[in-house]
Formats: C-alpha cells, sequence, structure tokens
C-alpha cells in the first residue's frame, strides 16, 4: 500500500456511460504506469478517507526542525519532496529499482541523497547517524535497524499499514485469511517489537478508513500497483472474477473497503 487511493476530495466518479464495457476498463488499468506513489491516476475512480493525524504535514514540521534524516522505503519520493524544508542532511533509502530511478529524479534536486537499499537489508548508515527516522508505509519496520541508526533522543515517526486493511478487496480475491494473516501489522505487535529495540512509544494511534472503488479499472490499478495485496494477481488469472466485481458495482454500486493506518512517534532513550 502500500500507498493509498486518492482523497474524498476529488473530481465526481467515472459514470458508467464514460467507457464502453469490462475490457476498456480493464485495458485501461493494465496500460496505466504503476512507479512511485503517486497515486493521481485514481482521481474520480477510487477514494479513501485519510487519517485525522495528517501524516505529511506533521512530518514536514519535524524535518523543518531536524539536523539529519532518513527516510525509510520513500517510494518515489512524492511523500518527502512535499516538506518545504528539509534538514542539512537529508537521506532516503528505497528497494525497488523503479522507485529509486524516479526518488532520485525527484530528490535530488532538493539536495537529498537516495540510496538503493533492499527492504530487508540492515540500514547502510552508521551508528547514531540520524535524528529523525521517518517512513510512510513501510513493508516491515526494522526497529532495531531504525535503533541503531538514531541518535539518542532521536525520533522515528511514521505512518504505517495496519492489520486487515483493504482486506474487502483480498478475500474477494484470495478467500477468507487465517486470522494470523488478518492480525499481521497489529499496531499492538509492532509496539512490542520497537519496545524490544529499545524504543519509547511517545505516541500511537490506529484508524480505519473508508475507500470507495468506482469502477473494476480502479481494482486492477489498485492491485497492480499495491502488488503484496494479491501476490499472484493477473487480469488473465482472475478475470471471471473481475468480470463479476464489474457486474457487482454497475448493479450495486461502488465496492466499499477499509484501510488500516497507525501513527508511530518514537524515542530513541538518551
Amino acid at each position: 500500500m502500500s500507498n493509498s487511493p486518492s482523497d474524498p476530495a476529488r473530481p465526481a466518479p467515472h459514470t458508467f456511460d464514460d467507457f464502453d464495457d469490462f475490457d476498456d476498463l480493464v485495458a485501461e488499468a493494465e496500460a496505466a504506469p504503476t512507479a512511485g506513489w503517486d497515486f493521481s491516476w485514481f482521481e474520480g475512480r477510487a477514494t479513501e478517507a485519510r487519517p485525522s493525524w495528517r501524516y505529511a504535514e506533521a512530518m514536514a514540521q519535524r524535518l523543518a526542525r531536524a539536523e539529519a534524516s532518513l527516510d525509510v522505503q520513500t517510494g518515489g519520493g512524492e511523500v518527502l519532496a512535499s516538506a518545504a524544508t528539509l534538514p542539512p542532511l537529508a537521506v532516503a533509502t528505497e528497494g525497488w529499482p523503479a522507485n529509486v530511478a524516479k526518488a532520485t529524479a525527484l530528490l535530488h534536486p532538493r539536495g537529498v541523497a537516495v540510496v538503493a537499499s533492499p527492504e530487508d537489508a540492515p540500514l547502510p548508515f552508521a551508528d547514531g547517524a540520524f535524528d529523525l527516522v521517518t517512513s510512510r508505509h513501510p513493508v516491515r519496520a526494522r526497529f532495531g535497524e531504525i535503533a541503531r541508526v538514531l541518535r539518542p533522543g532521536g525520533t522515528y515517526f511514521a505512518q504505517h499499514v495496519g492489520p486487515a486493511s483493504a482486506f474487502e478487496v483480498v478475500e474477494y480475491f484470495l478467500g477468507p485469511q487465517p486470522a494470523e494473516v488478518r492480525n499481521g501489522r497489529h499496531p499492538d505487535l509492532e509496539r512490542a517489537e520497537a519496545e524490544a529495540a529499545g524504543l519509547e512509544v511517545v505516541d500511537l494511534r490506529a484508524e480505519r478508513l473508508r475507500m470507495e472503488f468506482f469502477d473494476v479499472g480502479a481494482v486492477v490499478h489498485f492491485l497492480r500497483k499495491v502488488v503484496w495485496m494479491v501476490p499472484d494477481f493477473s487480469v488473465e488469472k482472475y478475470r471471471p472474477r473481475l468480470r463479476g466485481l464489474h457486474d457487482r458495482i454497475r448493479t450495486e454500486g461502488p465496492f466499499v473497503a477499509h484501510s488500516s493506518r497507525h501513527l508511530f512517534d518514537l524515542r530513541k532513550p538518551v
């Protein structure tokens, strides 16, 4: 998720008459580029309510006060680039090559060093290198590594994807998921991991937010972009289910799901 479909305050969704049929919607979604975390393609096609804490704005305020920052799994760099003021030393990591190229093009002019680093690898930085580490929707937070690269008194400020996020979509294609899968990424579990790594929890908030998909093309693009939701997804493999979803949306209206988000404000003790 990754990131999310567009804000609710967007143009009105497509009407059914805007496209000839199911094949047109699917073909358009398959042709759309998926690199980076730009979700503007979803405008008028899907909406997701945003968390009340306004992560990007809060992150920008912290970046303006920081001396050395690290943005982990920056995607295409879009969220970090939205900050008006960056620290004297600003670094970002990303593991997907297409995103590394996009983030480099976007962030290098702002003086941000973009480092290609796999998501499951140790962070390629010295101990205590940063006073602020941020991340928006990391695949997995490696709290031990985060604690290692933070200076004493430093902060990890991040928005995570929570448990069973958009599982209405997942389970439509994959069927009911076991409890251990649905409860993965639970904030209580991540809190325990963070505390075990020696980090103090200053604040932890969680919200569940409404999502709406107005046509089957939006679902196709979502699953192509957020590839871990249905790992084996392809239009060819799931065409019958997609066709059924198309008919359901035309008959019943938007397909409704719910995203899950939590905000971490962690501190490394002095």
